[in-house]
């Protein structure tokens, strides 16, 4: 399968999933990030759900990251496929991007290089870590910023496929991914 059949068949199952489906396995998901050797960390990157994308929803992981005290971070569209990041506060305020992304007004920006953890949203990866995201580039344009030793965490509704990703130059690898079943962890 190419790459753009990948995200058309990842795309329809998700949208075949039912919103309480979405809702349960969002919670799956949550629970199994306890489960990782990630809570030493400090500053926590955080993607807004997409509610028409059926993304994995994170208001439960956030209530976990504020739980913790951790520092969490949510990021904003820029042109040419560029992410800024904002810090999550109580007072911070919403509004809907075009292509229905809750972002950031009014909010604190923070460094790319000061994020310890990226939670990452991807619509497939593969056994060796490779992710396929919507194709705009937004994460490989960011991820690439981080500093050395961030830990990237692919959050996926969907087990990995079967399908090797053929990774391109600019492509990052993911250290996890969760499932609603299954924790991965790859070697990178």
């Amino acid at each position: 399968m190419t790459k753009q059949e990948l995200r058309k068949a990842a795309l329809k199952a998700r949208t075949a999933l039912s919103e309480e489906q979405v809702a349960d396995l969002s919670v799956e998901i949550a629970n199994k990030l306890l489960r990782l050797p990630i809570w030493s960390y400090k500053v926590y990157h955080l993607f807004m759900s997409i509610a028409h994308q059926k993304e994995v929803q994170t208001d439960l992981i956030i209530t976990l990251l504020q739980a913790k005290d951790k520092v969490i971070v949510v990021p904003k569209m820029q042109p040419k496929g560029a992410l800024k990041h904002y810090l999550l506060e109580d007072e911070t305020r919403f509004e809907v991007h075009r292509f229905g992304v809750p972002e950031p007004i009014d909010a604190e920006e923070i460094d790319a290089t000061e994020i310890d953890v990226v939670f990452v949203p991807l619509l497939c990866f593969d056994a060796d870590g490779n992710r396929l995201g919507y194709g705009k580039g937004y994460y490989d344009q960011f991820l690439a910023q981080t500093k050395p030793g961030a830990l990237f965490i692919g959050l996926s509704l969907l087990d990995k496929t079967e399908t090797a990703l053929e990774p391109e130059a600019h492509d990052v690898r993911l250290h996890y991914a969760i499932t609603p079943s299954t924790v991965y962890h790859f070697n990178s």
